[in-house]
């Protein structure tokens, strides 16, 4: 008995490291805010060209996350600025931080829950 409740108590401990780690690169709405004030982080959005025409954040650059590879290079040239990858649910932005570490970028990040928590957030939205 006191082995198992050492055992449970031990997990329950480790928990939020376990969950932290599946998260890792994921932003949230208000450190995606920081990230673009702050330090000039540059908002590529990795959704198709008409969802991204019915929404996306201000500023943002559209790339779909098939031509990633392929065109990152030539809309963001220097490196060493930050990425927040963002598309509708935060799917497709994660595989999309994966693509710009492995071309470099390796202070790209995600927004978690993508355009719906921008929204939830309450953080403004432009048309195209």
């Amino acid at each position: 008995m006191l082995l198992s409740v050492a055992l449970a108590s031990g997990g329950l401990l480790l928990w939020p490291t376990v969950v932290g780690a599946a998260n890792s690169g994921s932003l949230s709405a208000n450190e995606a805010v920081q990230l673009i004030n702050r330090q000039k982080a540059v908002v590529i959005d990795v959704s198709e060209a008409d969802e991204f025409a019915a929404g996306h954040i201000g500023g943002a650059k559209n790339i779909p996350v098939g031509q990633l590879e392929e065109k990152l290079g030539a809309a963001v040239k220097n490196k060493a600025l930050p990425l927040v990858l963002v598309c509708a649910t935060g799917a497709r932005a994660k595989r999309a931080v994966a693509i710009a570490k492995k071309l470099g970028y390796d202070q790209a990040g995600s927004l978690g829950g993508g355009l719906k928590t921008w929204r939830d957030a309450n953080l403004p939205l432009e048309k195209a």
